[in-house]
């Protein structure tokens, strides 16, 4: 009688896989091919200057204070919401974030780190500002309070076609100014 238990289970298995087998199969299939077009796609593309920023963020909940690219590697500085600042580098081929410096902001610098998390726009939103005013690829973006006159902006380096161009953001308004261009000499693309 055991034995008979043992096959009428495996029977029912078998009648199970025989009919959810085809549509199993086809759903792991466009898994396994949604994966293989992802990698693929990101083995072409490298990690953007929003990619960049959206894995530091995740890795260090904050506010972008600055990034640039540098190679095959961004550096992104956080200010986190408790005051913290962070130095992260991610990887622009697979996006994989390193730590580099945390602490708690020693450097006395606290003024300025209010004014930028009470900041209306933040870094992400400088960066599509600046391209909307400017298109290209982002190289750097960082946080600017400019002592002589009290403004508070981004600025942030845009590149296409061999040049660079700064923009600058307004931190309240967001407005984006192209101040300046100039030929890019050292071909880091």
């Amino acid at each position: 009688m055991h034995s008979k238990h043992k096959t009428y289970v495996a029977s029912a298995a078998a009648v199970v896989l025989a009919f959810g087998g085809p549509v199993a199969a086809a759903a792991a299939h466009t898994a396994d091919a949604a994966r293989t077009a992802s990698a693929a796609a990101s083995a072409r593309a490298d990690v953007d200057a929003e990619g960049a920023a959206a894995a530091a963020l995740k890795k260090y909940p904050g506010v972008v204070e600055s990034l640039d690219k540098d190679d095959a590697v961004w550096h992104v500085d956080i200010i986190g919401k408790d005051g913290k600042h962070a130095e992260v580098t991610v990887d622009s081929r697979s996006g994989k974030v390193f730590t580099d410096n945390a602490d708690d902001d020693s450097d006395g610098d606290s003024g300025g780190n209010k004014e930028l998390l009470a900041a209306k726009v933040t870094a992400q939103q400088a960066m599509k500002a600046a391209v909307a005013a400017h298109p290209g690829q982002v190289w750097s973006v960082e946080w600017d309070d400019d002592d002589d006159n009290g403004s508070r902006y981004w600025n942030v380096e845009v590149k296409s076609g061999g040049k660079t161009t700064n923009v600058h953001v307004d931190a309240t308004t967001g407005k984006a100014t192209v101040s300046g261009s100039d030929s890019d000499g050292d071909d880091n693309d």
